[in-house]
């Protein structure tokens, strides 16, 4: 599986911007998806994660009521809508697959394949 993402760019604080990622490969339907973030100087953290179906989701405390994870199987993407941001959800936002399972799970190591990265720049 290989994972593009992409949308990232400068927004002002409380406004809204949206990712996505393009997954390749014929496993992305049934593979949990997550979103993960790096901030300078600071370690890869969970964002949100997506089951294979779409139906379970979970929301780390920072973003929950603000982030949005969806996905479309169709398309072989997984969306990240972002509203009210905040200058501290400046990162890198990373999106990544589970190989072999299909639910949602929050640790970095529980994933086997990881975008690029794309920058979210919140300016206060």
């Amino acid at each position: 599986v290989q994972l593009q993402a992409s949308g990232g760019g400068l927004v002002q604080a409380r406004g809204s911007l949206s990712v996505s990622c393009v997954a390749s490969g014929r496993t992305f339907s049934s593979s949990g998806m997550g979103w993960f973030r790096q901030a300078p100087g600071k370690e890869r953290e969970f964002v949100a994660a997506i089951s294979w179906s779409g139906g379970s989701t979970d929301y780390a405390d920072s973003v929950k009521g603000r982030f949005t994870i969806s996905r479309d199987n169709a398309k072989n993407t997984v969306y990240l809508q972002m509203s009210s941001l905040k200058p501290e959800d400046t990162a890198i936002y990373y999106c990544a697959a589970r190989g072999r399972y299909g639910s949602v799970r929050r640790r970095p190591n529980e994933y086997d394949y990881w975008g690029q990265g794309t920058q979210v720049t919140v300016s206060s």
